[in-house]
């Protein structure tokens, strides 16, 4: 089950409308990606306790060195706020697929809603913000 989500997240990051992107943080290179969670089989959203709706989204985060490129595994928390002011608290599922480690959260949204996301990821000390903005659409 868990190598038919690293191909699915994989095939997200490749082929999503929303590409997935990089931004180099301290030690770290974090990709992100959010997604509808429609996207996901029943079977990958049940088995990573995500309900499927075209209401919801995942948010997919991954940190890894900078420089040995392998997989990190800090603690990671943060908020989606949207444009009005309304916060939601992003609960991070971490998910160890062999090497690969990611970190997911359900985001419940309305279409054409604009979040802002400060993502905090913090390990032994070393603490970095992930900071983007993304308009979610309904399909």
């Amino acid at each position: 089950m868990r190598k038919l989500l690293s191909c699915l997240l994989i095939g997200l990051f490749c082929f999503s409308a929303h590409a997935e992107i990089k931004q180099t943080l301290g030690p770290w290179d974090v990709h992100y990606i959010v997604f509808p969670s429609t996207f996901l089989t029943p079977e990958i959203a049940k088995a990573n306790g995500l309900v499927r709706s075209k209401f919801n989204a995942v948010v997919n985060i991954s940190v890894l060195d900078k420089d040995t490129k392998e997989a990190q595994m800090p603690d990671v928390v943060g908020t989606a706020r949207n444009l009005i002011g309304t916060s939601k608290e992003l609960k991070f599922k971490r998910v160890v697929d062999g090497d690969a480690v990611y970190y997911l959260a359900p985001l419940a949204y309305r279409d054409r809603e604009t979040y802002r996301f400060k993502i905090t990821i913090n390990d032994r000390g070393q603490k970095e913000v992930l900071e983007f903005q993304q308009q979610m659409y309904v399909d």
